[in-house]
Order: C-alpha cells, then sequence, then structure tokens
C-alpha cells in the first residue's frame, strides 16, 4: 500500500509539471507569414519567391522562438485597381489563411489595406511605395493605425533623397537647369507635386515639366521640348517598358542633357542588351542587389542565393524588401519580444535597429515609414536606408550616388561622348 502510495503520488505530480511545462512550452505551430500582391505580375512572382527564399533560410538556422515560419499567399491583383478582389483576398489571408503578419507591396490598394489591418489588429509591412498620407495616419491615430508599417521611404524622405542625389550630381557636373518627365498616373502626383517645389528651394531652374501617357511608345515630342528648354539634366520616373524604347530614342537623338532619375527596366540585368548597349550613360535609382554592390555584409548572399534558388532570375525591389522583411525585420522583432503577440512585436519593430541588404542600420521613424540616410550635401549619413543611383557603363551597373559608394567602389560618373552641356 504504502509503495502503491508513492506511485499515486507521483503521478500527481508527475502530471501537475507535465500540465504546466506544456502551459508554458513554446507552440510548435509555425509563423504564418501572409504575402498579399499580384502573382501573376511578374514583380508579384518574384515578391513570393523572395518571400519564400526567407522563410527557407529562417527555418533553416533554426526558426524564431523554436517555431519556422510559413509562407501563406492571397493574389489581389492588385495592379488592375479592383479595390472588392484586393479587400476580399487579404481579408481572407487574415480569417481563412489565419496569417500573423501580413506583408504586400500594397500598389494601390495602401489606404483599404492598412484600414483593413487595422480593424483586425494586423501587422501590416509595405514593401512598396507609400504615401504621406498613410504616414500620417499612423501619427494622427497611433492607437488605430500602429499596426502599419513600411519597409520604403515614404514620399517626402524619398525627395529628400532625391534632391540629395541632385545636389550631388550639381555638385560632379556644375548642372543647374533640371527637366522633369513622369507617368501620368494618380500615385505620382504626391511626388511630382514635392520634387519640383523642392527642386526650386535649392536653387535649381526647373526649365521642364510633363508627364507622358503609360502606353507612350514615341517620346520625340517630349525630347524636342526638353532639348528646346535648354535642360542640363533630364531627371524621369518612368516604370514598365517604355524605359526600352525612352533609352533608345534619347542615344539615337544624342540628347545634350544627362539622365539621372528612375528608369524602372534599368535595373535588369540583361537592359544592356534590350537596348542594344544604347542605355550606357544612363543613370537610374537601383538596389545593390541587382547590380552586385555589396553595400551591407547581407547584400550579395541575397543575390546569390537568389539567383541560385530560382534559376538565375534576378530578385525585384519590392522583391528585395519582402526578403528583408521576412528574413530580418520580422525575426529580429519577434526575438525580442520573446513571443508572437501582435501588441508585442509591434513596440519591438518601433525600435527596429538591423542590418538589412539595403540598410546597413534599418531603422523605422515615428511615422513608421523606413529611415532614409542622406549621404550628399545636405546631411551626411550612410547609416540608414539609401536612396542608390548606379550607371550603365560598358554593359555594367556602377553605384554612382551617393559620392561615398562610388569611392568605396572605385568607380566615377561619366557624361556621354557626344555634344551636350558637359562639352562647353
Amino acid at each position: 500500500m504504502a509503495l502503491i502510495a508513492v506511485i499515486a503520488v507521483a503521478a500527481v505530480v508527475g502530471g501537475t509539471v507535465y500540465f504546466f511545462w506544456r502551459e508554458n512550452a513554446p507552440s510548435t505551430e509555425t509563423i504564418k507569414i501572409g504575402l498579399l500582391g499580384d502573382l501573376d505580375w511578374l514583380g508579384g512572382k518574384e515578391l513570393l519567391h523572395a518571400a519564400m527564399l526567407a522563410a527557407e533560410q529562417v527555418n533553416a538556422e533554426g526558426g524564431v522562438l523554436g517555431r519556422n515560419f510559413t509562407i501563406v499567399s492571397e493574389d489581389d491583383d492588385s495592379s488592375m485597381g479592383d479595390i472588392s478582389v484586393a479587400t476580399n483576398a487579404l481579408t481572407k489571408l487574415i480569417t481563412v489563411d489565419n496569417a500573423d503578419y501580413i506583408v504586400s507591396p500594397l500598389m494601390l490598394m495602401g489606404f483599404p489595406y492598412q484600414d483593413i489591418c487595422a480593424d483586425h489588429k494586423k501587422i501590416l509591412i509595405a514593401v512598396g511605395s507609400n504615401s504621406d498620407r498613410l504616414s500620417q495616419r499612423v501619427l494622427d491615430n497611433h492607437d488605430k493605425y500602429k499596426y502599419f508599417f513600411s519597409v520604403m521611404p515614404n514620399a517626402s524622405s524619398a525627395v529628400d533623397g532625391w534632391v540629395d542625389a541632385i545636389l550631388t550630381l550639381r555638385n560632379y557636373t556644375g548642372f543647374n537647369k533640371v527637366a522633369y518627365l513622369d507617368q501620368d498616373v494618380s500615385t505620382f502626383q504626391e511626388f511630382r507635386l514635392a520634387i519640383t517645389e523642392s527642386l526650386s528651394e535649392n536653387g535649381f531652374d526647373l526649365v521642364y515639366q510633363n508627364s507622358a501617357t503609360w502606353e507612350v511608345t514615341d517620346f520625340t515630342s517630349y525630347f524636342s521640348a526638353i532639348e528646346a528648354s535648354g535642360a542640363e539634366i533630364l531627371f524621369p520616373l518612368l516604370y514598365g517598358s517604355i524605359c526600352t524604347s525612352f533609352v533608345k530614342e534619347w542615344c539615337d537623338r544624342q540628347s545634350p542633357f544627362v539622365v539621372w532619375g528612375t528608369v524602372g527596366q534599368a535595373e535588369l540585368s540583361n537592359f544592356w542588351e534590350l537596348t542594344d548597349g544604347k542605355c550606357e550613360y544612363v543613370s537610374f535609382a537601383g538596389f545593390p542587389t541587382m547590380a552586385g554592390y555589396p553595400l551591407t555584409n547581407q547584400t550579395v548572399p541575397f543575390r546569390e542565393a537568389y539567383l541560385q534558388r530560382w534559376n538565375g532570375e534576378m530578385p525585384t525591389s519590392s522583391g528585395t524588401l519582402a526578403y528583408d522583411a521576412v528574413r530580418f525585420i520580422l525575426p529580429d522583432a519577434i526575438r525580442r519580444a520573446g513571443t508572437t503577440e501582435t501588441e508585442a512585436v509591434m513596440k519591438a519593430l518601433e525600435t527596429t535597429n538591423v542590418e538589412t541588404t539595403t540598410a546597413r542600420h534599418f531603422v523605422f521613424t515615428s511615422s513608421h515609414d523606413a529611415m532614409i540616410g542622406l549621404a550628399g550635401p545636405n546631411k551626411p549619413s550612410m547609416d540608414y536606408t539609401l536612396v542608390l543611383l548606379f550607371q550603365w557603363q560598358n554593359g555594367v551597373q556602377v553605384p554612382v550616388y551617393p559620392k561615398e559608394v562610388l569611392d568605396e567602389a572605385g568607380t566615377t560618373y561619366e557624361c556621354p561622348p557626344w555634344q551636350g552641356a558637359w562639352s562647353d
């Protein structure tokens, strides 16, 4: 009977200990990262590929808090602008797929996505363009919109970076007459107003401003007007397949101004072939992963791993930022929070300071945007997310801004060989 009593007590104690261990043991369930984007679109596919690679690498290192990442995704057809389709996809990701966190480039859906995630108290990490108005919501109503974070600088910060870049170009060349050309889409309006105002405030002579249609293939009228304006710098904000014809025409005309800005397709590793080498001397905004420049310790390893994992494909800008979010930013915040609980992770995200592929120190601002570094004449700082410019030279993308990066790489900025503003 004594032995039976001992066994019974041991069983009760053991059961109690097991019960408390089970209550306090880390969950074995995976952490679900919800990826939301236009997955039929080329950029959407690469967005998904980048997030999958990041999750695989996190899991190979033992996961986060002993739990693996799982990518769950929904195609929102956001490039088509159908709000009902897009918002239904996000709602399904939250309520049916049970995603713990949402990662999305937003596209045209910033405000409805921000509202839905606020209502569901889900952290939304934006990896695409970010309006100042989304940022302002975080400042004006932090309690509601505190779940929104952007790995991309907002429009005002991006403008600060661009003006800083053009100031650096002025230091390189002495050029001061600027032409601005973008595309006639609503998402560019905020940026257009801010960049033109900032150029004037910094002493630039804005001699031309216009917007091209999204489908334009013949830039004759635009180039003729820009040349007549006496512009020395053309600052474009162009995306899509029109970039190829834009660059070819600039070269064929031997236009007497330099191109320094956003030429979306110029980031592609095969843009030299697409333009028959006519992209030489074009300077364009780009991510260091695209050009293979080792801005941080994470840049080149990500590029090499992505190329190997996806059979030579190159990561897009939104894909790169999605990788940073899933590979570095979220794991860092969850580990520091010690839990996946939303409020704790949100507070940890607010104090993020981690190396990513695009920033030596990735930090969120008070409005939950990426802190931008200014490395030109205005405010020297290489620490944070940078606007980087590369120039096609001899079939290779070389860094030309910030100057500190140009100096590190041992490269130089070059003007075209034909007659132009640089010939005087």
